[in-house]
């Protein structure tokens, strides 16, 4: 006896591949369009509550295919409004996001993560201490906006105004399923998110911020840079052995003149590290060849790390210097404090 075959999750399938399934099934073509509304544009995990599909179809549906959406399985709630959520796979793995309030300047931002682990091994982060297992797909991407931007509603009466892909995992490195994601957000089919409030943020892979740029998407990028030499980002970021700064500015340079989207540089500031005066103008000297906006981000320390941020007269007397530099400056105080708040430690959790 043959073995029984294992059903398509239907979010894997384009509008042309739903379509030609259902004529498999005998069904109109019509119906595709139905269904692509209903897991796009509705958010509906489960076939049954089509409720305009007649109940034939949504029996031949379940008993085809699967729709894998997230599951929410726990929130950490910070005094700041700060809430970080884990989220549990069909395959029992876990990944997180945050949405970040700052009611203040109306802003809503929700943080999604793209792969379960990451393979960079940043010295700094929590999520580089986990393995990559594999990449998200579209679908689990989507949901995370979904479920978040459902989250920011219902606390504090407000739609999500931003995405970025700062969570768990390197974009660049789930390039197929994070363009399907940000596709499928933006879509008018979809959620009709502008991208333009949408940042894809790398830790710096040079042939692959070009494509970005080929394949233009319209979305912001920001460059995780946190350090303005070679030899300091080679000790804590070993990605930059293989795309030194002067391949990722040439990339950068690329990306700019190709879309003229906006270009980001994050930089955690570490105590001893990378916030001393000369680094402001290692970092100054980085922004003279095409307009960017350096964030300047209080470190949320992690188990097992030594490093630790920088005092805040030290980060405040670096942030200063560049701005006398002529730099476009932004400190980003942490948020999350009292939680789990660097990216990757609650999934890292029991």
């Amino acid at each position: 006896m043959g073995s029984t075959p294992v059903p398509i999750d239907i979010r894997q399938l384009d509008l042309d591949q739903i379509t030609a399934a259902l004529t498999n099934l005998g069904q109109p073509s019509f119906r595709a369009r139905q269904i692509w509304q209903w897991l796009w544009e509705k958010g509906c995990r489960d076939f049954q509550e089509m409720t305009n599909l007649p109940l034939p179809l949504r029996d031949q549906l379940t008993a085809h295919f699967v729709i894998h959406g997230i599951l929410p399985d726990k929130s950490q709630f910070s005094t700041d409004g700060t809430i970080k959520n884990r989220y549990l796979l069909h395959d029992g793995y876990k990944v997180e996001s945050v949405l970040i309030p700052v009611p203040d300047e109306d802003r809503y931002t929700a943080c999604v993560s793209c792969q379960v682990g990451c393979s960079l091994t940043c010295s700094f982060c929590a999520t580089g201490q986990m393995k990559r297992v594999r990449n998200l797909d579209q679908g689990e991407i989507v949901d995370q906006v979904a479920m978040v931007n459902a989250q920011a509603l219902e606390r504090f009466g407000h739609p999500l105004t931003n995405i970025v892909f700062m969570g768990m995992g390197e974009p660049l490195l789930a390039y197929g399923p994070v363009m399907q994601s940000i596709e499928r957000i933006s879509a008018p089919d979809g959620l009709g998110f502008s991208p333009k409030r949408i940042t894809l943020s790398t830790a710096g892979i040079a042939k692959m911020i070009r494509r970005l740029a080929d394949d233009n998407p319209k979305v912001n990028l920001a460059l995780s840079l946190h350090a303005a030499d070679d030899a300091k980002r080679n000790s804590i970021m070993p990605i930059n052995e293989q795309n030194n700064l002067e391949a990722l500015m040439d990339a950068l340079d690329y990306f700019y003149q190709v879309t003229r989207n906006r270009i980001t540089y994050e930089y955690i500031a570490f105590d001893g590290f990378n916030d001393s005066i000369e680094d402001a103008r290692n970092l100054a000297r980085l922004t003279h060849r095409f307009p960017v906006r350096i964030n300047i981000i209080e470190y949320n320390p992690v188990e097992g790390v030594d490093m630790v941020k920088s005092p805040i007269d030290r980060l405040d007397a670096f942030a200063a210097e560049l701005t006398r530099l002529g730099a476009t400056v932004t400190v980003r105080r942490s948020r999350g404090k009292d939680i789990d708040a660097a990216c990757g430690q609650l999934a890292n959790k029991d």
